[in-house]
């Protein structure tokens, strides 16, 4: 979703310019968090998270405030016992309490998790079994306006398919074969990365939303969506230097300001800090900068989505219910003070992410601290 955030007076400029860059990837001062209940939380994203969750959850503010708490240690749990179980696993999430849910295969993989105090969900499916039912999909040809991710809660794969998705009929076969591993639901709209016909796609007139600042040899880059950095080679804070696009969505751009302090605006002169990057799990509770939405928070609905766009089909994307809009692309998908996705698209109701951490190894390059 094209533009960029802005915290000096060079970058705001104009709407039109790409303003999301400077404030995006820093160039507001970081400002320290205080009196925050939330651990790596700025206050301001704790507001926004806690009355996001409240409201979506139909809760009190104390009890959202006490899930966020418990989320970091709960996705923690998710991931080291999927990793510790291996085939015996078939993925994890968190539960509307925040805690950890393991999805496993027979009883004496359900006695080692819950003997950690994390809740074991005996499941029909294999992570293998799912996988090759989204892989027969997936090797049909794509068709623009469809999606297909893993759902662990339901432990199933989930083909979406929007209004202006055509000539689906060989998909909804396939998917009709593959029995209960697969369920096929149907959204509104269409599906596409936030660069709409008629916005400038050339020189200064494009707006994204940077992404990540990050350093390489004493250099600083800013990571962000790869439809960004392929439609423009030169933008207000440096060139772009590399684009993986379509199959990913990450790119990267030379940072030549002289500035990347590791934190992400937050639109009312204070940023929050990213100190680390992490993999997203179903049910956590995330929050998105960018441009044109700002600060809109939500939660991980799938992983491991792949969304075909007009332009192509990307893979392994994460999809959350956070809003975004065009200009956001490229922008910073983060919980509390950890990384987790650049900004791709949106379709249905949903956002599309790229996990940050495959852009950061496929460019070698580290978060700024």
């Amino acid at each position: 979703m094209r533009k960029t955030s802005s915290g000096r007076r060079l970058f705001a400029q104009s709407a039109t310019t790409l303003v999301a860059a400077a404030a995006a990837i820093g160039f507001l001062a970081p400002t320290t968090a205080t009196a925050t209940t939330i651990e790596g939380y700025s206050s301001l994203v704790q507001r926004e998270a806690v009355a996001t969750l409240a409201a979506n959850a139909q809760i009190t503010e104390a009890a959202a405030t006490k899930l966020l708490r418990v989320q970091a240690a709960s996705v923690e749990t998710v991931q080291s016992l999927t990793g510790a179980l291996g085939a015996r696993a078939a993925d994890g999430y968190l539960d509307e309490a925040a805690k950890p849910v393991v999805n496993v295969l027979d009883k004496a993989a359900a006695d080692q998790v819950t003997a950690t105090g994390a809740q074991a969900k005996l499941v029909k499916h294999s992570s293998a079994a799912l996988a090759g039912a989204q892989e027969a999909l997936q090797a049909l040809p794509a068709v623009t306006h469809t999606s297909i991710g893993l759902d662990p809660k339901a432990n199933q794969i989930v083909l979406t398919i929007a209004d202006a998705a055509k000539g689906t009929d060989a998909l909804q076969q396939a998917a009709a074969t593959l029995g209960d591993r697969v369920r096929v639901e149907r959204v509104a709209g269409e599906m596409h990365t936030a660069i709409y016909n008629g916005e400038a796609i050339t020189g200064g007139g494009t707006r994204c939303s940077a992404g990540f600042n990050t350093n390489k040899g004493g250099q600083n880059y800013v990571v962000d969506a790869g439809h960004c950095t392929r439609a423009v080679s030169q933008w207000n804070i440096g060139p772009s230097e590399g684009a993986s696009f379509p199959t990913n969505d990450y790119g990267l751009i030379r940072n030549t300001t002289g500035s990347g302090p590791g934190a992400v605006t937050l639109w009312n002169g204070s940023t929050q800090r990213i100190s680390s990057a992490g993999n997203a799990t179903v049910g956590q509770q995330i929050s998105k900068s960018g441009s044109t939405t700002r600060l809109t928070s939500g939660s991980v609905q799938r992983l491991n989505v792949t969304v075909n766009y007009a332009e192509g089909s990307v893979h392994q994307l994460i999809q959350t219910n956070a809003l975004v809009n065009p200009g956001d692309s490229g922008g910073c998908l983060f919980s509390g003070s950890v990384g987790l996705g650049i900004t791709s698209g949106k379709g249905g109701g949903s956002s599309y992410f790229q996990p940050v951490g495959e852009a950061l190894s496929a460019y070698g390059v580290a978060l700024n601290s």
